[in-house]
């Protein structure tokens, strides 16, 4: 027998409203820098003749489509759950922030790897050189200040983890997209002064084209690194250890278990989750002193773990729940007497 007991998907917040905010507010800065920037950087392009500054202009068209993409995300996943979808709309930010990460690799990478080669192969003379190092200058104050935003609303959510093990547990992709995005602008523009520099240093115009190609060795990185991060997302990840935990002990201490044996915890979105949770009651109590053991369960775990909009109670032995938890390859174990 399972007991589901549930909540709006739209409903409880672990994350604190400063910490929100900041995660948004980092993308709308993103999104006005890279406008601006891309603006600026087709302009110098048009103006020298710069492969890697067609490169970079490219790369922050891209950057501001992707910005817009997450805000759509975060707009569509708040939408509250209907009869079609039953556990709301969570999933619907994974999706297009997966589409963000294939949109870097297929567009980005690939346009300045191509402008690259192109300008390998018949390389160019710079027009007006001075125009592209004052562009890049400008450029780089920019893209540090949304770094900035970015890194300091990731921070925010990392606690004590480092940062790679913070972005490899991390389900919010909010926090780390405008991270990865302006660390590779930041990367990118590098590559791109020292090419331009190189070129007109040695008057070897071809390092333009090289330094284009750098830039979009830089985009193919982060985007397959976005790529398996998003992914793992889209398709379904367990929930943090900390949560299930919570779960087990919440559980564990109510007076009608005699022993919680472990529990399922799927992440839906940043801020939703749906657990099964496996339970021994004692013998004695009757069916109605079993509802009330999961209501007080229910009660308690949104109370401990906000994020659990749905939680199923499914009373069985702890021989069951081993047997039947062996078919699924990781499931997370554990007990509270």
């Amino acid at each position: 027998m399972a007991i589901g007991a549930d909540r709006s998907p739209d409903g409880g917040v672990k994350q604190s409203m400063s910490t929100q905010l900041a995660a948004r507010t980092s993308v709308y800065a993103a999104l006005a820098s890279n406008l601006a920037i891309a603006i600026v950087k087709f302009a110098a392009a048009a103006v020298t003749g710069s492969s890697a500054m067609l490169s970079e202009g490219v790369h922050s068209l891209v950057d501001t489509t992707n910005e817009l993409l997450v805000l759509y995300g975060i707009k569509r996943a708040a939408r509250p759950a209907d009869t079609n979808h039953p556990l709301g709309h969570g999933r619907e930010l994974y999706f297009w922030s997966f589409i963000v990460a294939v949109q870097v690799l297929v567009v980005g990478a690939a346009v300045a790897g191509y402008q690259g080669v192109i300008h390998v192969l018949y390389p160019e003379a710079f027009r007006n050189p001075l125009v592209n190092y004052l562009v890049l200058g400008a450029s780089f104050v920019f893209e540090g200040v949304s770094w900035w935003f970015g890194l300091k609303a990731f921070r925010a959510t990392k606690g004590l983890q480092t940062y790679t093990e913070a972005f490899r547990s991390s389900k919010d992709p909010t926090t780390f997209l405008v991270v990865f995005e302006d660390t590779a602008a930041l990367l990118g523009l590098l590559i791109a002064a020292a090419g331009i520099a190189a070129a007109q240093a040695f008057d070897a115009p071809r390092l333009d084209g090289v330094a284009s190609i750098g830039i979009a060795l830089v985009l193919l990185v982060s985007s397959l690194l976005l790529v398996r991060e998003t992914k793992g997302l889209l398709i379904g990840e367990t929930a943090h250890a900390r949560t299930r935990d919570d779960i087990l002990r919440v559980a564990g201490d109510d007076a009608g278990v005699r022993r919680a044996n472990g529990v399922l915890a799927l992440q839906l979105g940043p801020n939703q989750i749906v657990a099964a949770l496996s339970v021994e009651f004692h013998e004695a109590l009757s069916t109605k002193e079993i509802e009330q053991a999961v209501n007080r369960i229910e009660t308690a775990v949104c109370r401990a773990s906000p994020d659990v909009v749905i939680i199923f109670v499914k009373p069985q032995t702890e021989a069951t729940w081993r047997s039947r938890a062996e078919r699924v390859t990781s499931v997370p174990d554990g007990s509270a007497e």
